[in-house]
């Protein structure tokens, strides 16, 4: 075995090659952050790209009452997010998830039970788009009604 500097001898090895793997992640936002959903959204695809992370698919799953209460909230809504990484950034990313204000917990595993195109079918990144359009409509609605009911 060769001594020395590690990061120098995983260069100079050609048969050390990064490994990337996918996973499953299942985050729960709460139902202020999940009000604003394209923010919320964005905030985990920003997570993830900052760890060097593919997103093969990203998912509304429901809206559920919570077995307990976690920061004071009764009710959650879950996301689940397949996606490809280096497995050396996937401790890094936890951190920043865990660090999260916007995260109220997430669950990653490796997706090893499913195929890729398993994994692109479950993608509803527009349906979730069309809802968070849907809802600011609604809220511009409302802000219109009480303006009317003021006047």
């Amino acid at each position: 075995m060769t001594r020395g500097n590690p990061e120098t001898r995983k260069a100079t090895n050609p048969m050390r090659t990064e490994r990337h793997n996918y996973y499953e992640a299942m985050f729960l936002i709460s139902q202020a952050t999940a009000a604003d959903m394209n923010a919320a959204t964005e905030h985990i695809k920003g997570l993830l790209d900052r760890s060097g992370a593919e997103i093969v698919a990203l998912k509304k799953w429901d809206e559920r009452r919570l077995a307990f209460e976690i920061g004071g909230q009764k009710r959650a809504v879950y996301l689940i997010c397949y996606f490809k990484m280096l497995a050396t950034k996937l401790a890094d990313f936890d951190r920043d998830c865990n660090l999260s204000e916007k995260i109220m917990r997430v669950l990653v595993t490796k997706a090893e039970h499913l195929t890729i195109e398993e994994m692109q079918s479950a993608d509803s990144r527009q349906a979730m788009a069309d809802e968070a359009a849907i809802r600011a409509m609604g809220e511009d609605a409302e802000d219109v009604d009480m303006v009317e009911e003021e006047v």
